[in-house]
């Protein structure tokens, strides 16, 4: 029951569907930037072979001691001030930055840097709120861009994939994300909502909606 819980989370949750087309279950270095909410926890329980880095600003933000213990090493810098020395070059085989480019004035220099961290061969996703959550309606947990007041910059797919390309990459998938067993479980989700917290969270209509748009990029050289 347990390895089929796993691969079940491997195929629906989005950033897991990513990691496993890349590495299923060999072993690998991931670097998570902006490594909060538990992700070093939830990674390893899904992809026990992967090597875990941390990166984040804060590390008193929503960690756990178990989170510490998993990780590899935890980098703990303002990833707008540039300056990335402690991580090593040419090291990862899959940095994921899911929900953290918005967060950043500069994210556009702040791509190249972090590829310089990815080995050839490497691959790289990112996903953010995209165009379409300027339009969308405020609710609790962001629906609309700034729901979040720390958000400070729009970012697009059209944006991004030049600063990719132009950084020795290759753009492998993009667009907006639409998971379709959530938009098929939006019913169930604001369900299981209600009942955990007594109110419905923005990400149940994310997918259904077009919140948010992705990059999935593989570095090219050899």
């Amino acid at each position: 029951m347990h390895s089929f819980i796993i691969h079940i989370k491997r195929i629906v949750n989005i950033k897991f569907s990513f990691i496993n087309q890349a590495y299923g279950n060999k072993p690998f270095k991931l670097l998570d930037v902006g490594a909060g909410n538990r992700s070093a926890s939830k990674t390893k329980k899904v992809f026990p072979n992967c090597s875990y880095y941390g990166v984040d600003m804060d590390r008193n933000t929503d960690y756990t001691p178990e989170d510490f213990t998993l990780m590899t090493d935890f980098y703990e810098l303002d990833l707008t001030k540039l300056q990335y020395d402690s991580i090593p070059d040419q090291y990862f085989d899959y940095i994921n930055m899911a929900h953290v480019i918005e967060h950043l004035h500069n994210g556009d220099q702040v791509i190249p840097l972090l590829l310089k961290k990815l080995k050839p061969q490497g691959y790289f996703y990112i996903e953010y709120p995209g165009a379409k959550s300027l339009t969308l309606p405020s609710m609790y947990g962001t629906l609309n861009f700034y729901d979040d007041p720390t958000h400070v910059r729009v970012y697009s797919v059209s944006e991004l994939k030049p600063v990719f390309e132009n950084n020795q990459c290759k753009v492998i998938q993009s667009g907006i994300r639409r998971n379709w067993f959530y938009i098929i479980a939006t019913p169930l989700r604001i369900l299981i909502s209600l009942i955990q917290i007594g109110k419905v969270r923005a990400n149940v209509f994310w997918d259904l909606l077009g919140f948010a748009e992705f990059l999935f990029v593989q570095k090219k050289g050899s």
